[in-house]
């Protein structure tokens, strides 16, 4: 294989290897890049609006609405319930009795009206309606949690996304650059041919680097309208292409490794909602406890009825008004084994907590050396775009002066281009490899 084919080939792979590790479920929407500089978007804007509008994290913004709801019902434990109640009944036969000398007597009436309104206060349950409270209250901090893990998540999907595009932008003009220059060999080439100081495979030569370079410009054009149109969907604004800015100066982060570590195991989300989970199943077990304890109430129930002797069909004012206990006696072992469940529940917590830490370490120790490798590259390969531009500029001397061809001229303004292309990607890397390292801590990226 010829150097045009290598140089062609590697500088398309490493387009490619960027799109395909930043930024995995792209969408096949809209058209080519149209906006100007002037309308590039930033991260920070990118990601707030993303955050503000996505369906999945509006999904988790109502879990919490659906917590407070669900808190309110648990704190309905503590309220009375009042009703009222209305009656009619026909009955027969109507007992009767007669004493002699006294006459005949009607003990109830054929016709009953009842009307009564009945009032019921919880008075000692045990603690069991405080624990409903405490788990609802527990479980809206979870939800609270999983919200921040929701926009953590798509925060950092952004990112990557954005600095794909920014990729994929700078990869476009780079090859655009080494077009014009390719174009404008092609037509000094032309003209020395005119003249017989150039043959017919320098042009044809030229004319294939041409048509290789558009070919891989091509690849880039659709890999960029793929992203911006991935860049859409994520802020629901299907009707742009849009541009972003290269924000490429991302500070590092000057801690050890040790101090990491804790720093994760304190921030994130994960760790976090274990630990609610953890107290959950605790206040859990505390109400399955609960379950076999008596439950005391008052009552009291006041109206109008009839059958009141001697009047019997006279409506009469009545109450009655008492307290109440339900003692359970024989509950089919249900206590036990939900207490039995329960502690399993905490013991899996315990296990899951564990695991979660093990993975945490894992990603901090990947996301440094990320950075680390992504750095280093990126001083190499100023370096080598350094010394690929020296090479260029020699080789043009080298050229007028007759001492190479121009496809050994083309050779090295492509090792230019391929140079700066390979340096842009490693500063991309190393961008994103920042961000990466401050969600595998926890830091909020929104």
């Amino acid at each position: 294989m010829n150097k045009l084919y290598k140089y062609g080939s590697y500088i398309l792979s490493t387009a490619l290897i960027v799109i395909f590790s930043l930024s995995a479920n792209c969408q096949d929407k809209q058209g080519p890049m149209v906006a100007s500089k002037s309308d590039s978007l930033s991260l920070k804007l990118v990601i707030t609006e993303v955050i503000s509008t996505h369906p999945t994290v509006k999904g988790a913004e109502e879990a919490l609405r659906n917590a407070d709801a669900r808190i309110g019902l648990a704190r309905t434990g503590y309220y009375p319930v009042v009703d009222a109640g209305a009656s009619f009944s026909n009955i027969g036969p109507v007992m009767k009795f007669t004493i002699p000398s006294m006459g005949t007597f009607q003990l109830y009436p054929e016709n009953n009206y009842s009307a009564t309104i009945n009032y019921r206060q919880l008075i000692y349950d045990f603690g069991r309606t405080r624990t409903n409270i405490e788990i609802e209250n527990e479980s809206k901090i979870i939800s609270e949690k999983s919200l921040d893990q929701v926009r953590q998540k798509m925060a950092l999907a952004t990112i990557n996304n954005f600095y794909t595009l920014a990729f994929l932008q700078h990869a476009i003009k780079i090859m655009d650059e080494q077009l014009v220059t390719l174009q404008a060999h092609l037509k000094y080439i032309e003209m020395l041919k005119s003249t017989g100081s150039a043959t017919d495979y320098q042009v044809l030569s030229t004319k294939v680097k041409i048509s290789t370079a558009e070919s891989q410009k091509s690849d880039l054009v659709a890999a960029l309208v793929i992203q911006q149109s991935y860049l859409c969907s994520l802020t629901g604004k299907n009707d742009q292409t849009p541009v972003v800015k290269e924000e490429l100066d991302i500070p590092a982060l000057m801690t050890s490794n040790d101090s990491l570590l804790n720093f994760a195991y304190r921030n994130r989300s994960e760790m976090a909602i274990n630990h609610e989970k953890s107290v959950l199943a605790g206040l859990r077990y505390q109400l399955t406890k609960t379950l076999d304890k008596p439950v005391v109430n008052f009552f009291a129930t006041g109206g109008a009825k009839n059958g009141y002797l001697p009047e019997l069909a006279q409506l009469k004012l009545n109450y009655a008004v008492g307290v109440g206990i339900s003692v359970p006696i024989f509950d089919g072992m249900k206590t036990k084994y939900n207490l039995q469940q329960v502690e399993s529940s905490i013991n899996s917590l315990n296990f899951e907590n564990e695991g979660t830490r093990r993975t945490i370490t894992s990603e901090v120790r990947e996301a440094e050396e990320y950075v680390t490798s992504a750095k280093q590259k990126e001083l190499q390969f100023r370096l080598q775009l350094e010394q690929a531009q020296e090479a260029y500029s020699l080789a043009e001397t080298s050229f007028r002066s007759g001492i190479i061809t121009n496809l050994e001229l083309l050779d090295a303004n492509t090792t230019v281009s391929q140079s700066m292309l390979m340096l842009l990607k490693a500063r991309i890397d190393y961008a994103a490899s920042i961000y990466r390292l401050k969600a595998a801590l926890g830091e909020r990226l929104y």
